[in-house]
């Protein structure tokens, strides 16, 4: 995601550090770069103009050209502006007293609308809600079948009448606004405190489409109004953005399909154009691929210095706390086996592509490029170790220094692996657990560091492209009596 920006934001700031001293002339000149890449990225031509213009004349004013450090410094200017163009945002749902909250949901056809309703409605439910979903867009029978579907999947209830559904330009009018009643009427009678209308999506915005929902939005007064935005659409997305909202008054975006090859055009002059917040990021396939946006976290990505803060919460969502805290009570011993290992590798495969995880660490970005990796590589490698893992005996998985040559050529065999992958597993394990050792008990961040040893110590001598093994140094760690023998001799 915004690879490409965040390239040339990089390359900008390294231009900038290594002259030392620099001048007005070198700021605007790397600022034309930075101008390049964001119209490269498909970003409104006034929000570039107005972004550059600002950070040059904050780079004057700041007197970057007299600093020591003015690549440091254009990085802190860059990102404040970042996050002028994305933020302030509340991604918080308010909710009404007595329920149900109505949220009611909009969008061109093929921009994710019915698939975002369920993910919403899986993150309601994470939240301690009971939604309901509204099967309101009566013109397209596939929808209402396939908002079924996804119900069932997220176990949330659907409302849905059939009898209203008809050809394109053949429903009756008033029929979707009777749809979303009866569905508010049933979600009363059920208990079900919030109601998200899937309304109805077109190829394209036109008179009948904003009828519709005009009608809906004016009988049955939503709390809120979001439109669903395909960020691959650039400022296409945008441009529908700015129609629905003069029809509508929407309350927030949400942008799809963030985890694709986007530009990240859409995402960057969303809210300058509309004046509308960007409050959640489609950010997979999954139904659980939702994310409350986080403009400080967006702006420290695509000026490549990762998003720990939200790296951290993933982990807190997806790790089981229970095993994290038996592993912190046996690295307090010094001790961490290759069964912990495994299970470290397959906590970590919880937080989603490693593409995705690699840019959110700090510094991991340019590690995981240097070493030409990529997701499907390193998924394909983690394959290979769980093979190798399973093709051992439990005394091998206890003390793996017993895998002498005969005993690898079995494990290769096993696991469908050349030989001296299973030797490179070995090394591998043994690095990781030099880290994991020294740094004892210390949570989620721990496991960020043992992610970035796992990557730093070899993924890409896996049989990945890339080159030899990054080197790893040793941790230090010593046993209490060695430690001890250590001081006698001294």
């Amino acid at each position: 995601m915004f690879d490409t920006l965040t390239d040339k934001f990089s390359g900008v700031f390294r231009s900038l550090s290594g002259r030392g001293r620099i001048s007005e002339e070198n700021i605007r000149e790397a600022m034309k770069s930075v101008r390049t890449a964001l119209l490269e990225a498909d970003v409104n031509l006034k929000v570039v103009n107005d972004f550059n213009e600002h950070v040059i004349q904050k780079a004057i004013g700041q007197e970057v050209i007299k600093s020591l450090q003015p690549g440091e410094l254009m990085v802190k200017i860059c990102y404040d502006e970042l996050l002028n163009l994305l933020g302030p945002v509340d991604s918080q749902i308010y909710f009404v007293q007595p329920g149900p909250t109505i949220l009611m949901m909009c969008g061109l056809q093929g921009s994710g609308k019915t698939t975002t309703c369920g993910k919403l409605a899986k993150f309601l439910v994470s939240k301690g809600h009971q939604p309901m979903l509204a099967a309101a867009d009566l013109q397209r029978p596939a929808a209402v079948e396939q908002l079924r579907v996804i119900g069932q999947q997220v176990d949330v209830p659907v409302y849905t009448d059939d009898s209203k559904i008809a050809p394109h330009g053949q429903v009756v009018r008033g029929a979707a606004v009777s749809v979303c009643r009866a569905a508010i009427a049933q979600a009363k009678s059920t208990g079900r405190d919030v109601v998200i209308l899937d309304t109805a999506g077109r190829l394209h915005i036109d008179d009948v489409l904003m009828g519709e929902l005009r009608d809906i939005n004016t009988q049955l007064k939503p709390h809120q109004i979001y439109l669903v935005l395909d960020s691959m659409s650039g400022q296409d997305a945008v441009n529908s953005a700015k129609a629905f909202n003069e029809q509508l008054e929407l309350d927030g975006l949400i942008l799809t399909k963030l985890d694709s090859d986007t530009r990240g055009g859409a995402l960057l002059s969303a809210k300058m154009v509309t004046g509308k917040p960007v409050k959640f990021l489609g950010v997979g396939e999954k139904l659980d691929a939702l994310e409350e946006f986080r403009p400080e976290g967006m702006a420290s990505r695509i000026l490549g210095m990762g998003d720990i803060v939200g790296l951290v919460t993933e982990a807190q969502k997806n790790f089981d706390m229970e095993e994290t805290a038996k592993l912190q009570e046996k690295m307090e011993k010094g001790q961490f086996t290759l069964d912990d290992f495994m299970s470290q590798m397959g906590q970590i495969k919880k937080l989603g592509p490693i593409g995705k995880v690699m840019g959110m660490i700090p510094g991991m970005g340019d590690l995981s490029k240097a070493a030409n990796m990529n997701d499907s590589d390193v998924e394909r490698q983690m394959g290979h170790m769980r093979a190798i893992y399973d093709s051992m005996t439990r005394d091998e998985r206890k003390k793996p220094e017993l895998l002498e040559h005969g005993r690898r050529r079995r494990v290769s065999a096993g696991a469908g692996v050349p030989v001296h992958e299973v030797g490179q597993f070995i090394k591998q394990f043994e690095s990781a657990r030099d880290v994991m050792r020294a740094m004892g008990g210390q949570g989620i961040m721990g496991k960020m560091r043992f992610m970035k040893s796992v990557m730093s110590g070899g993924l890409s001598s896996l049989g990945m492209p890339g080159g030899p093994m990054l080197s790893t140094k040793k941790s230090g760690f010593m046993e209490k009596k060695d430690r001890n023998k250590k001081k006698k001799r001294r």
